[in-house]
């Protein structure tokens, strides 16, 4: 058991550190990788019912929904042969419950629905079934002579096994994790705090809407998670509904930072990133949208009213606190989408005209002064991932544009 349980440890420091460094994810997959063998221990001593009714490949689903393919077979694996060890003959164990486990992870790539749940286990258990039968064949039985009560074990394991959807809440509820199926609930634009942002501020929530269309064009083409950030681009300015018309998108010719000096400008404009958190928790929303609220301008500056008040106290060493953001800067690969996406839509806005070369060198001084400023440091994108990010907007944005050759004059 200490050898199976250190190999497992072993592959996750080697092969998944970013699983290893984190608590929650660790207690999560020794939790149930422990569950699983104690329950046949405790069937094999009391003999209450056969091991064949505990659903195994529960586990491998689980960890497949909230990890990845590999995680969730190497924990499968160490499940099964724990498992194995109060068995006397294991043998049909282990490759029917290994045979169940890789059927659940092939089913369960992407759960976004609870119907996955339902089909998986019937695949499940028609497979593990047909294994059965396969497995009776090769040891010179028969189909008249086999045992049936193995058959109905696996039909009641099947059954067993639709409860993997409300054991995701609860693991979700305990570890802090947010699977798929959460993220398509919290995109749903009729939840209450979506409809007061379309109703307050409109052009926030069309430019949020904006933003997350091109920040998941941009994640599917470089490998990242595509639901999660577009999720977060749907709630990344929440704050701004506190005084909406202090920006841009929601203004209709009038702009109260005229009557303001340039610092209450800027803290006012600074404030939406607090405000939006303060939201999301009075809302209970997941930590990670948290964490978007507050990487997505990072600890940058506000920048047209820092240079305004530069450029008007030209002796003056400008103190950059009050008109910078709280930060922190991103630290995945979905929060700096999120940064470049947002940036460069919000500016894309403003431009005088709608060309080719206008949206290209728009992408790439913006996201290129972004790099430069370091704000990408502390997250694990690439430069290849940027190059992609930056491919990505301006095709998508003169898409949007619709930029177009000019139409030649005539000469007459």
């Amino acid at each position: 058991i200490g050898a199976f349980m250190a190999l497992l440890v072993i592959y996750l420091r080697m092969f998944r550190r970013d699983l290893y460094q984190s608590p929650h994810t660790v207690y999560l997959i020794f939790s149930v990788v422990t569950i699983f063998p104690l329950l046949t221990y405790l069937l094999c001593t009391y003999k209450f019912f056969s091991v064949y009714i505990i659903p195994f490949a529960m586990l491998p689903i689980v960890l497949r929904v909230f990890t990845d393919t590999r995680t969730a077979f190497m924990s499968h694996l160490t499940m099964i042969l724990l498992a194995s060890i109060p068995l006397h003959m294991p043998y049909q164990f282990i490759l029917s419950q290994l045979l169940a486990g890789l059927v659940g992870i092939y089913c369960i790539k992407d759960l976004t629905e609870r119907s996955q749940i339902f089909l998986t286990s019937l695949i499940v258990t028609v497979c593990t079934m047909v294994f059965g039968v396969m497995f009776e064949l090769s040891e010179g039985g028969n189909l008249i002579g086999a045992d049936r009560s193995w058959f109905r074990d696996i039909v009641i394991s099947g059954v067993a096994l639709l409860f993997t959807y409300p054991l995701l809440y609860l693991i979700e509820q305990a570890f802090g994790f947010t699977s798929s199926v959460t993220l398509i609930e919290l995109n749903n634009t009729n939840s209450p705090i979506i409809r007061r942002l379309a109703k307050e501020a409109q052009g926030t929530f069309i430019h949020s809407i904006q933003v997350g269309n091109l920040a998941a064009e941009v994640a599917a083409r470089i490998g990242a998670k595509v639901q999660l950030v577009r999720t977060g681009a749907l709630y990344h300015d929440i704050g701004k509904m506190i005084s909406p018309a202090f920006f841009t998108e929601n203004q209709a010719g009038n702009n109260p930072h005229n009557n303001l000096p340039y610092k209450e400008s800027a803290r006012i404009i600074i404030s939406h990133v607090i405000e939006g958190v303060r939201m999301a928790e009075k809302h209970n929303l997941p930590q990670f949208i948290k964490d978007f609220i507050l990487t997505h301008h990072g600890e940058g500056l506000t920048k047209y009213f820092y240079i305004k008040y530069q450029n008007e106290h030209p002796d003056e060493e400008v103190d950059k606190a009050p008109f910078q953001y709280p930060g922190p800067n991103p630290f995945t690969r979905e929060q700096a989408i999120l940064m470049m996406t947002d940036t460069v839509e919000a500016a894309s806005r403003s431009l005088p005209e709608y060309t080719e070369e206008s949206i290209s060198n728009l992408v790439n001084t913006l996201i290129d002064d972004q790099v430069n400023s370091g704000y990408f440091t502390n997250c694990p994108i690439t430069f290849k991932d940027i190059a992609i990010a930056k491919q990505v907007l301006t095709e998508r944005l003169k898409s949007i544009y619709h930029t177009r050759v000019s139409y030649p004059k005539p000469n007459n």
